[in-house]
């Protein structure tokens, strides 16, 4: 491909308004001011927005080096936060928004999870280190395309093709296997039959890499609409094993993303693995809180009935919470306990059920002359749970159940 810049067609630049969002033309001016030409926007803005989406992120190449990229922020008025100067990012900070700058770059080594890396002006160069040609594509101010690698002719073609031999690309960082499944899962309707090939056959690297760095990634794939078809393809391929031996239970996965394609990855990875994933937590070494969404929706899926009564639907909803009843359902849903039109009058009932607050409180009770201590504690537990079984009577009653259990209790 020419290294010639491509002006973005009327059609291409509707989707490119963001180039002048007041925050990033004040970085770019900064840049430009200290090395004019020297910074172009790349990676998953230029991306995104080719293939017509919203970006979230944006991300400027420079010839600056991290120094001068720190130097040129301040001479602007801009703050900036050495994010990761190592490598040569440096987060610029205008308008209270994140822009991440990094210096062109040349490796000089990799181990197959990091690399060394020496900076450069070389605008091919560094398009030649990155992983797929559609992550590839620089963006100058002016809005014009820099496109060395074939990126463009590849999201034209709707293809996810690594960047030369992609048994190199993968060698230089394992986590290309995963971003390959992901990348191609969210724009490719097929995978690039060289790149699957070199996945499959360097499968094995997975394991060099960090667990934080494999969950994060594994956890992406679980949030794409078509994340069933990357795993699938993970499952063929071996890859998939590499990240947990269990069966896994794609079908269940697919229904998670028919019927609640907005659920939490977690919950995802608890209707792929069920109970076979008891461990994958520690394992990937997610959040604390990403570990119990699985494994609440999995221990309150079997609770989720078809035909339960409303009654029956407010207590459970009351004791597990919204969440996690909802979770739960979409569990049941996806191991087919319960069918999707259930589902959708389960989810449909939560969302329209405010849940009640008991309107008593041990300092209620030692009020009542019930003297601190564990007696107080048995007097609210025995309270709500009357409260509930009575489906949430009104205060008048709840009043009455607390003066029965004080008296019976004490």
């Amino acid at each position: 491909m020419s290294g010639a810049l491509t002006p973005l067609s009327p059609e291409q630049r509707k989707y490119f308004d963001w180039i002048d969002a007041p925050h990033l033309k004040k970085v770019i001016g900064a840049l430009e001011a200290a090395a004019p030409g020297g910074a172009r926007y790349v990676g998953g803005c230029v991306r995104d927005s080719l293939f017509g989406d919203r970006p979230k992120d944006f991300d400027v190449a420079t010839t600056l080096t991290p120094d001068a990229v720190v130097d040129a922020l301040s001479r602007a008025g801009l703050r900036s936060a050495p994010t990761g100067i190592e490598h040569g990012t440096v987060t610029a900070i205008a308008d209270h928004q994140g822009v991440e700058v990094t210096t062109l770059r040349a490796d000089v080594s990799t181990d197959g999870r990091r690399a060394t890396v020496a900076f450069s002006k070389d605008w091919a160069l560094d398009a030649g280190r990155r992983d797929f040609t559609i992550n590839a594509i620089y963006l100058t101010p002016g809005g014009e395309l820099f496109d060395i690698a074939g990126g463009l002719e590849d999201i034209a073609a709707r293809r996810v093709r690594f960047i030369g031999d992609p048994a190199r690309r993968i060698e230089e960082d394992y986590l290309r296997i995963l971003r390959f499944f992901r990348f191609t899962a969210r724009f490719a309707e097929r995978f690039d039959a060289p790149g699957l090939a070199a996945c499959t056959e360097r499968k094995a690297g997975i394991g060099k890499l960090s667990a934080e760095r494999v969950g994060a990634e594994f956890l992406s794939i679980l949030s794409l609409p078509r994340a069933a078809n990357a795993l699938s393809a993970m499952q063929e391929s071996g890859v998939l094993a590499e990240i947990w031996p269990a069966p896994a239970n794609i079908p269940a996965l697919e229904r998670v993303k028919d019927i609640a394609p907005a659920s939490a990855a977690p919950v995802a990875l608890a209707a792929l693995f069920g109970e076979g994933g008891d461990g994958i937590g520690a394992r990937l070494r997610l959040s604390n809180a990403e570990k119990a969404i699985r494994s609440r929706a999995l221990a309150a899926a079997p609770e989720i009935e078809a035909g339960l009564e409303d009654r029956t639907l407010r207590a459970l909803i009351y004791r597990l919470g919204k969440d996690v009843f909802q979770d739960a359902a979409v569990a049941a849903c996806a191991f087919e306990a319960i069918g999707e039109e259930e589902y959708r009058r389960l989810a449909a009932f939560a969302d329209r059920w405010t849940v009640p607050e008991l309107a008593v409180s041990g300092r209620h009770i030692v009020e009542k002359g019930v003297p601190p201590g564990p007696a107080v504690a048995r007097i609210l537990a025995a309270v709500d749970r009357r409260w509930v079984e009575e489906d949430f009577p009104d205060a008048a009653r709840t009043d009455s159940i607390l003066a029965e259990e004080i008296a019976r209790l004490t």
